[in-house]
């Protein structure tokens, strides 16, 4: 198998992992806002990508691009629709003219957070914030639009590279005595390198199957809660290093409401992948294994 694959938004979390993961399926041109010349794709000038589709003419575009700063974006909603509804319905109408398949990454956000269960797929959407409204909008427009596209829904996301919630927690433990973190949120934290290798195994797969195209849940095994989850860093952070200096010692719970943000965040965002797992053949690792190789790059 060697195909030619656009990859936008190269130099975010996923996107870094996506050259990675995609450079052995074929021929890779990685482009984002700062790409130089023709290679340049601006989302805050959707109109801009048509020419860059076809001057490439993809078998694959993958779009790792979005508007994640899920804050800021109650404050400018307009630009966060521009992003992650109006720049991907672009694509997916280049996609659809050319006959390449896009592969597009939505969030746990289209969800209200309600119940305990793991939501499903085909289950009812409600997002509570600008940003998880715009997701929604994005996948609604791809699927409207008609070309054959794979829409990865995750949670959770990080990476070693860049900030993330592990190298935050490791700051914070050792300029305080104290720490408070929520315990109310409940998810599955999900490795951006993890993504990525999904990603490709599904083009592999896609291009002998097109019809098992379509949405998917893709979070790692298992589920925690913020408060947990910061305390697993501290515990494998001594671990991984004995003589690393955290002054915190323990990690008290408290509730979401303890920490008023702009942007209303769901109580639940478990996710089930059973479709994808069943469709693509895959297992998907536990979240702990994830972070403990994460927390090895980073000490």
């Amino acid at each position: 198998m060697s195909i030619r694959i656009l990859l936008l938004g190269k130099n975010g979390q996923v996107g870094w992992e996506l050259q990675r993961a995609l450079a052995p399926l074929g021929e890779l041109v990685a482009c984002d806002f700062d790409s130089p010349g023709e290679l340049r794709a601006d989302f805050t000038q959707p109109e801009t990508l048509r020419a860059l589709v076809w001057r490439v003419q993809p078998v694959v575009i993958v779009n790792a691009a979005a508007h994640t700063a899920v804050d800021k974006a109650e404050a400018e909603p307009d630009l966060a629709h521009q992003l992650n509804a109006t720049a991907p319905a672009v694509l997916a109408d280049e996609a659809e003219a050319c006959g390449a398949l896009l592969v597009h990454y939505s969030t746990d956000y289209v969800f209200d957070g309600s119940g305990v269960e793991a939501r499903e797929e085909d289950d009812a959407t409600g997002p509570l914030n600008v940003y998880g409204r715009s997701k929604l909008e994005g996948e609604r427009l791809i699927r409207m639009s008609g070309c054959q596209h794979l829409i990865l829904r995750t949670s959770w996301v990080y990476a070693a590279r860049g900030g993330n919630f592990a190298r935050t927690m490791l700051r914070l433990a050792a300029e305080r005595e104290e720490m408070k973190v929520v315990n109310d949120q409940i998810g599955a934290p999900t490795g951006a390198d993890l993504l990525a290798d999904v990603t490709a195994h599904a083009i592999r797969h896609l291009a002998q199957h097109p019809q098992d195209g379509g949405l998917y849940h893709c979070v790692a095994a298992g589920e925690t809660n913020w408060n947990l989850y910061a305390k697993e860093v501290l515990a494998l952070a001594a671990q991984a290093q004995p003589a690393i200096k955290l002054k915190a010692t323990d990690v008290a719970p408290v509730p979401t409401s303890a920490f008023p943000t702009p942007a209303a965040r769901p109580h639940n965002s478990r996710l089930n992948t059973a479709r994808l797992q069943a469709t693509f053949g895959l297992r998907l690792p536990h979240w702990r294994d994830g972070v403990a190789r994460m927390l090895t790059e980073i000490l």
